[in-house]
């Protein structure tokens, strides 16, 4: 493994250090070596931290040898990919704010297909699920990757239906690899694994934690050409997501449902502000055909 790589997985392992902090050190100094030579004085000015994390900095990169974690991962079949490595999803990479480092387990060149982001409500009602099993398999045949985040409800159900109907899937973790949540999930994480992939931006042994799973969401959307929101409440994670895929310019697809159902008070007002209505998987291929032939005459 090269010096520059092994450094930087070095560094994001280092607890507190935020995914700002990380890039600010990566801008100033992008191999990491200057970092390297530097004592906690000089690490606070130039990177303009505080003195308390440079402390933790200069002490995490001199007494943490990365090589026995990097072991353990091959153990694990789990592969650190950072933002230089040529497997890095290229999507992904075009978003203003991509993960420095990404595990994965499991088939990488999932990567390289095409990706489309589902997400929605833990508490899906029967209504979501006839809605997945309407539009999953005709994208399927598509051969569009499903990408989600293993939570209850529509996640689950999405990465279950593309497994059961032959297609492929991701599952984007808001912890580490070795901390699958929800644990009842960890037999769907395991088969995602041997026969999908699975992809966390957080060290392995990251337990999770509530703050990391918003800022997950943005690989869900990163990594696809768009996302369907297929349940959602007024204020919910999946609304987050489809903010964040706005955001990165992707395209934002939501299932319209009852007005006197609590699930569908968020998609309806995402269509209300201009996120495509979908009727079925046609909506869909239809809006990222016309998107492609903008870019072709662009």
């Amino acid at each position: 493994m090269q010096m520059e790589k092994r450094r930087l997985i070095t560094l994001h392992h280092c607890p507190g250090l935020t995914l700002k902090t990380l890039q600010n050190l990566l801008m100033k100094d992008p191999t990491l070596e200057r970092l390297y030579t530097m004592n906690p004085s000089d690490i606070a000015s130039y990177f303009t931290t505080t003195q308390k994390q440079a402390q933790s900095i200069y002490h995490h990169i001199r007494h943490n040898n990365v090589s026995q974690l990097l072991s353990i991962y091959k153990e694990q079949s789990i592969e650190p990919l950072t933002i230089w490595d040529k497997g890095y999803p290229a999507l992904l990479k075009e978003i203003y704010d991509p993960p420095v480092v990404l595990y994965a387990k499991g088939n990488r060149e999932l990567f390289n297909t095409r990706m489309l982001g589902i997400v929605g409500a833990r508490l899906m009602s029967s209504y979501g699920n006839h809605a997945l099993n309407k539009l999953i398999p005709p994208l399927l045949k598509e051969e569009f990757t499903i990408v989600s985040g293993l939570a209850k409800g529509v996640d689950i159900s999405a990465h279950q239906l593309a497994m059961e109907r032959g297609g492929n899937t991701i599952a984007v973790l808001g912890s580490g690899l070795f901390h699958i949540y929800p644990k009842e999930h960890q037999s769907f994480a395991e088969e995602i694994a041997s026969h999908h992939l699975l992809l966390s931006e957080y060290p392995p042994y990251t337990p999770p934690i509530r703050w990391n799973f918003p800022q997950r969401n943005r690989i869900i959307s990163g990594l696809s050409e768009g996302v369907i929101i297929i349940e959602a409440k007024e204020k919910s994670g999946s609304l987050i997501t489809a903010d964040q895929a706005m955001d990165q310019g992707r395209e934002v697809f939501a299932v319209p449902g009852s007005i006197l159902s609590e699930t569908s008070k968020g998609t309806n007002a995402l269509i209300q502000q201009g996120a495509k209505l979908v009727s079925s998987h046609h909506d869909i291929l239809e809006e990222l055909s016309t998107r492609e032939m903008v870019k072709i005459k662009k």
